[in-house]
């Protein structure tokens, strides 16, 4: 492994802009090619970043993956990334980890499976998977603990986290309430985690009910506990991305704000993770998200 590490990013699924951003978190962006980028809310929060103070040191995206080598080429002029390669596993021997940026789960087996097999650390983007048998097949080829690492970033946000002062003033804790929105599948998972860690002491879920209108689906469970917490990723409606906490002496909201912040941290810790080679997020954790994303799909 080389003082710098080299990292690969592949992508690109419909909708998620992560390849641009990602890599431009490392490697700093040319504006104007990132303006093109078809996704016009990561130039924006880019351009409130000062890079390269602002980029993650001692590591850089140096290859690039999509499966069009035109978006493959773009990315790299708008992420200054240095090489293009003509096959998902040319990754191998090139780069120290790799940067799995889609968010269609249906192909994360099939992408990580060759990096897992020859021990690649890799960041696989949220959802790992959107059952517990293909998350229990990926966490499985690993070669190493802590090889996988996968979540949403919000897991990372501290605006989604209880200061002290709001856990003094909502007290012991009683029901939470999520909203997200989009569409369950790769949506659920930006509250669902931070949510959970609100409940480190939750115990298993006792009792669970899902319903859905038109593309809005919620879920409720309740967990050993006690605690109950609802779920809601209301599609095309307008909807904030928070979450609101009900405690015994009250309530407050926590919103969603910072994208910049939620990306970086959760990609430096990927990075640490790979220096270290320790685990930052445990499997068991990865899969108790996943099992709630399965509780909300089913009919």
């Amino acid at each position: 492994m080389t003082d710098e590490l080299r990292l690969g990013v592949i992508g690109l699924s419909p909708g998620n802009g992560h390849p641009y951003s990602w890599s431009a978190i490392f490697n700093g962006y040319e504006p104007a090619a990132m303006e093109a980028c078809g996704f016009p809310v990561v130039p924006r929060y880019l351009e409130q970043q000062r890079f390269p103070d602002d980029a993650i040191a001692g590591a850089r995206v140096t290859h690039v993956w999509t499966q069009d080598v035109a978006i493959s080429r773009h990315v790299a002029k708008a992420a200054c990334v240095e090489h293009v390669v003509d096959r998902c596993n040319d990754l191998i021997g090139k780069v120290d980890a790799v940067l799995l940026a889609r968010d269609d789960a249906d192909t994360h087996l099939t992408f990580a499976r060759p990096f897992l097999e020859a021990g690649v650390p890799i960041y696989v983007d949220k959802p790992l998977a959107l059952s517990r048998a293909d998350a229990e097949t990926l966490v499985g080829l690993q070669r190493f603990p802590g090889q996988l690492f996968s979540c949403s970033a919000l897991r990372y946000a501290p605006e989604l986290r209880l200061t002290l002062a709001q856990r003094e003033t909502v007290g012991p804790l009683r029901s939470i309430a999520a909203t997200v929105p989009k569409d369950w599948d790769k949506y659920s998972v930006h509250v669902i985690e931070p949510l959970l860690q609100l409940l480190p002491d939750r115990g298993a879920v006792v009792r669970n009910q899902r319903w859905s209108v038109a593309d809005r689906v919620t879920l409720q469970v309740e967990f050993a506990s006690g605690v109950e917490a609802q779920i809601s990723t209301l599609g095309s409606a307008g909807a904030p991305l928070g979450l609101r906490v009900f405690g015994a002496a009250g309530w407050c909201d926590l919103q969603f704000a910072d994208t910049f912040r939620a990306f970086r941290a959760a990609l430096q810790d990927f990075v640490d993770g790979v220096r270290a080679r320790d685990v930052r997020i445990a499997p068991a954790a990865m899969l108790e998200v996943v099992d709630m994303i399965e509780l909300g799909r089913l009919a």
